[in-house]
């Protein structure tokens, strides 16, 4: 019998092999960046200027650290913001250099109106001595390591083309700087890991890319049942745009995805710039300069009601230090009643000390950090005290120490519109200048065919609607792996096939990233706190 070559169906020519940059769009991307640089800089002067220091250094380290911390945002935008336009660019429902602006901007209005849920739950994942004490040399050592470790393997992936998740990146250099922190104390009693929240982190980005795969594929299989839309289903005819009907869609979803990856992603450099920024000028980030006098009543009032709460659950007496009695529960992640009273004390304490200054704005720099400390003990032994099974806290009071928390929260846990500017256009940069590699991975090294109008629409709506619901719950998620993985289940369910080399590419740098990331951050924390 004759041989008999098969030949597998190829994608069409790619829409990227003959594109150049607009030079209206190097212009743009110019003005945009010039301006946030006037606008982030203008506010952090302006916040900067209570600060009483006539030394140099918290300065220039301040700098450094927004430098590394806005890199990391810049390299994410070559990864995750970028799949958020594959499927626009490679169905031709918007021109590349649009695309990317457009998504830039849904980024953008994401990050402002982001709640920082994401941003904190990230540093809750940090060992707790260390964000008590992030102007130390080991808090810098921390920041700096787990950023500048993400920033390499992501900027490694993104060279190879592949779309790496920067959530796991960023995830396993925590937990190396965790890990290698306990190590180096040995048996002193040193936090590592939140092992739990570790966990539940872990958990969101397993399932997330297996929640885009099935969901994009039962979507399309779906779309190909009910829409009497031949069109619909068939790759582009040339640079032709698609009918005005699915255009919109596609351009809605892309939309979604962008706005969606703002308000998720965006959020995972803030908490490290918020710890950056308080380590070097507490006195101007410490606490929420913004809580006016006629508030501190309320604090005080709420104070009252939770520390009447917190003794019916607590063995009194109050042990002598309550501070160090926090810790503890911070540091091992459980409470008992006999270790209740400290936190009842601890909160006496700052509502004494808030009402005796009057508003955070005239706390003295002295005491700013010493009550920021204490306000986040007792914030986080009030979400150990809400999860515990030994101690059963009444729904009155659960909904009396809920509401104390929010307000302790809010003077500590809070992020200035500047950061979110700066972070933004970070992202947005990024994408503009890297997005070429992994936008044709995404479009062109996946599926065997070319994208079709369902497929692009299908795995951008399940990713749209998956990130969404990650930020609501504050759990952060991987656009990469959810849009990627939602490609190809729409290329199974099409029955399309898989480019099993680029897969195969993908699980391995899924595979990778978190050991990977972990060896590096724990490496670099080993050695700038060798030098620091």
């Amino acid at each position: 019998m004759a041989n008999v070559d098969v030949v597998l169906p190829q994608p069409a020519v790619s829409p990227l092999s003959t594109h150049k940059p607009s030079p209206w769009f190097n212009i743009l991307a110019g003005v945009i960046v010039i301006v946030g640089i006037i606008y982030a800089g203008y506010h952090l002067a302006d916040d900067l200027s209570v600060v009483r220091s006539t030394r140099a250094y918290p300065f220039i380290l301040l700098g450094i650290a927004l430098f590394i911390a806005l890199g990391f945002e810049f390299v994410n935008g070559f990864h995750d913001t970028a799949n958020a336009v594959a499927t626009v660019i490679y169905t031709h429902s918007l021109p590349p250099n649009f695309a990317v602006v457009w998504s830039g901007t849904f980024n953008f209005l994401g990050v402002l109106v982001s709640s920082g849920a994401v941003a904190f739950g990230i540093v809750s994942l940090l060992p707790v001595e260390l964000i008590l004490q992030v102007g130390s040399g080991a808090g810098f050592a921390m920041v700096f390591a787990l950023l500048l470790a993400a920033i390499l393997w992501n900027l490694s992936t993104w060279y190879f083309g592949l779309p790496a998740s920067s959530s796991h990146t960023l995830i396993g250099s925590i937990m190396g700087v965790g890990l290698m922190n306990q190590l180096m104390a040995g048996s002193s009693g040193t936090s590592g890991v939140d092992w739990g929240q570790a966990t539940k982190i872990g958990e969101s980005l397993l399932f997330s890319p297996l929640i885009g795969f099935s969901a994009a594929a039962l979507l399309m299989l779906i779309a190909k049942a009910l829409i009497p839309v031949p069109a619909l289903f068939k790759e582009p005819k040339g640079a032709q745009p698609p009918p005005l009907p699915i255009r919109a869609l596609l351009v809605l979803t892309c939309t979604g995805v962008s706005f969606a990856h703002g308000s998720n992603d965006g959020q995972k450099g803030m908490g490290l710039i918020m710890l950056i920024l308080i380590g070097t000028v507490p006195t101007a980030y410490a606490l929420n300069r913004t809580m006016h006098e006629t508030e501190v009543a309320k604090f005080v009032a709420v104070s009252a009601q939770a520390q009447t709460a917190l003794k019916r659950y607590g063995d009194d007496p109050a042990p002598a230090d309550p501070h160090a009695a926090a810790i503890e529960i911070v540091r091992t992640r459980s409470i008992s009643p006999q270790t209740v009273p400290a936190i009842a004390a601890l909160a006496g304490s700052i509502a004494a000390e808030v009402q005796t200054f009057g508003s955070l704005a005239k706390v003295p720099a002295d005491d700013m950090v010493n009550i920021r400390n204490n306000m986040y003990l007792v914030s986080e032994s009030l979400r150990y005290l809400s999860k515990s099974k030994a101690i059963a806290v009444s729904p009155a009071d659960q909904k009396t120490l809920a509401e104390y928390k929010k307000e302790l929260d809010a003077s500590t846990r809070f992020i200035p519109t500047w950061v979110k500017v700066a972070v933004a256009i970070a992202l947005g940069l990024g994408t503009m200048i890297g997005w070429k590699r992994i936008v044709v991975t995404v479009g062109e090294r996946i599926g065997k065919t070319h994208l079709t109008y369902a497929q692009g629409a299908s795995a951008e709506l399940v990713a749209m609607v998956t990130i969404g619901a990650a930020d609501m719950y504050g759990l952060p998620v991987s656009t990469t792996h959810v849009l990627s993985s939602g490609v190809a289940g729409t290329m199974v369910a099409n029955r399309s096939g898989l480019q099993w080399a680029t897969v195969r590419n993908l699980l391995a740098a899924w595979v990778l990233t978190l050991p990977v990331s972990i060896a590096l951050a724990g490496g670099l924390y080993w050695l700038l706190r060798t030098l620091l």
